[in-house]
């Protein structure tokens, strides 16, 4: 692989996580070159750090030292990675791909497996922090793979990450980050029921969390989410459409291994109703309006 600051740099997928992203490492001084299924979306990006625009994700792949893919689902993966216009096909022995999608974790393990087969490192990498995080540079990145892949990876993943750990073999990082959506989840509905008990108790519900986020129930959930709840702004970050996609993983993948998870599967149902309101691109704090339409 050549030399850090010489990296050759491919990046697939620029929605609002990937394009600032992708841009950190241009800024950064990564040779970058990117793809997005929008040709318009890549220019647009071009226009704005710098870099250069490939038509298909073999274009894009062809001679970097790491492929970075960061899509929707598990679909949109095999997609860009498989067929002659797939990054596999251009890619070249000793080189290192990086999913930062969040899917399967059994897409992780065959996608370990295609490309042991052709001499290319793969680690699974989804990330947490969200749009603001994407944008600021402070991602938390869990990882899943081989120790010397993710050696060769580390400093990339710093110049968007604040954090990045490699936590087992391909497939863990996935199931890390099924751990944290599992967290959010049940923190999320948590803050939902306490701001609307506030408000049917005729409570100050700003009053309320200035002085309980100093205790034991603070959380980022509460400080970043909380007052925004409370004025009914649900325009923040990620959106219900997408949390579900991330439960129905969770879901999926505790229905294998035994793990019983009687919250996280209500509240993906309560995230269903927030579906059929009209809100999938509300952010998932909209919980609040499942709550407050039952009164």
């Amino acid at each position: 692989m050549s030399n850090l600051s010489q990296q050759k740099v491919a990046f697939v997928g620029l929605g609002v996580m990937g394009f600032p992203m992708a841009g950190h490492l241009q800024q950064k001084g990564e040779q970058v070159c990117v793809y997005n299924r929008t040709q318009q979306k890549a220019q647009d990006w071009v226009q704005q750090y710098g870099g250069t625009c490939a038509l298909t994700p073999a274009e894009t792949a062809a001679g970097a030292d790491l492929v970075m893919l960061c899509v929707g689902n598990d679909d949109d993966v095999r997609s860009v990675v498989y067929g002659e216009r797939g990054v596999l096909a251009a890619m070249r022995p000793g080189s290192l791909l990086i999913d930062h999608t969040t899917a399967s974790a059994d897409l992780a393990r065959e996608l370990a497996l295609a490309c042991k087969e052709k001499g290319i490192g793969f680690l699974d990498a989804p990330v947490s922090g969200g749009q603001a995080g994407a944008q600021n540079g402070l991602l938390t990145i869990m990882l899943g793979g081989e120790a010397a892949d993710f050696a060769k990876a580390e400093t990339t993943l710093m110049k968007y990450a604040r954090s990045a750990r490699l936590l087992g073999p391909a497939g863990s990082g996935q199931l890390a980050k099924m751990v944290n959506q599992i967290c959010i989840a049940g923190v999320v509905q948590g803050l939902a029921e306490a701001m609307h008990f506030a408000q049917q108790a005729g409570l100050d519900g700003q009053a309320v969390l200035d002085t309980i986020s100093k205790g034991a129930a603070q959380s980022w959930q509460m400080e970043n989410r909380g007052s925004t709840m409370l004025q009914g702004k649900y325009d923040f970050g990620f959106a219900v459409d997408w949390m579900r996609k991330d439960l129905a993983i969770t879901l999926n993948e505790a229905r294998h291994n035994g793990a019983t998870l009687p919250l996280t599967a209500l509240v993906d149902q309560f995230y269903a109703q927030v579906q059929a309101m009209g809100g999938g691109r509300w952010d998932t704090s909209s919980l609040l309006t499942v709550l407050q339409r039952k009164v």
